[in-house]
């Protein structure tokens, strides 16, 4: 169970109700649902919801309809649990704009891939009103997803060509538009009537807000590889739908 008091989270047991720790969440925090899409992540989430909780007000994991412990594991470390609709990243993540308590939501990948100690970085904008969603650029902070071997230079080269696109429709100057790690303004998220179901919903969210005149801003964050396992996004399934997105939403 999670209490919130005077800024400080306190976690207990389920059953004898004994505290078992106590966290200060960060002023960056208040205000804001940090949400984390999770589909068989059960050897990561502790530690992804372990390190968001200091930054946030609310934990929410939307389980994938795991086979594993993920669901079991991430409520027991105080996260509330919704499930989606078993139609991909995308369908998570619509799900979590509408489940989210708080008015600023941070989206972050379930597989260690992202820091949450960006998170204050990441808001800042968004809480001082200059900013309406804010990417954590990769293109700043560097990847070790993005280099060595080809499907990675293939997924880095297809990001850059897009984004060089989406620079000249709308002017910008975005060394990132693809990253799941990012926070927006959860009234503008639901404005933008996201559809994409797979990972392609970044893409879609980016070029959305800047078609509908909302700012976009970024900040540097660094991408890390996955802690566990490996991906099951292949570039061979999903280039063309990346693709046919793009183009969609640039006219």
């Amino acid at each position: 169970m999670v209490k919130v008091v005077d800024n400080r989270t306190q976690l207990t047991t389920e059953a004898g109700g004994r505290v078992m720790a106590t966290r200060q969440i960060h002023p960056a925090g208040a205000g804001v649902t940090v949400c984390i899409p999770a589909r068989n992540e059960e050897p990561s989430i502790a530690d992804i919801i372990e390190g968001a909780q200091s930054f946030c007000e609310e934990v929410l994991v939307v389980d994938g309809h795991s086979s594993d412990r993920t669901a079991e594991v991430a409520a027991r470390c105080g996260a509330r649990v919704v499930t989606d609709n078993k139609k991909g990243k995308g369908d998570a993540i619509r799900v979590g704009a509408a489940e989210a308590k708080y008015p600023v939501v941070v989206f972050m990948d379930a597989d260690g891939s992202h820091d949450p100690a960006d998170i204050p970085a990441l808001v800042k904008d968004i809480q001082d009103g200059k900013a309406d969603l804010t990417i954590g650029s990769r293109g700043k902070g560097g990847s070790d997803e993005l280099h060595g071997d080809i499907e990675k230079l293939l997924r880095m080269v297809g990001s850059d060509i897009i984004l060089i696109g989406i620079n000249m429709r709308w002017k910008q100057h975005l060394t990132d538009s693809q990253n799941g790690f990012r926070a927006i303004r959860r009234d503008v998220l639901l404005d933008l009537e996201l559809k994409e179901n797979i990972t392609t919903i970044e893409q879609e969210m980016t070029m959305k807000c800047l078609k509908k005149g909302y700012v976009v801003s970024e900040v540097p964050t660094h991408e890390y590889s996955r802690k566990y396992g490996e991906s099951v996004i292949k570039l061979r399934h999903v280039w063309f739908r990346y693709i046919y997105s793009f183009i969609k939403h640039l006219i």
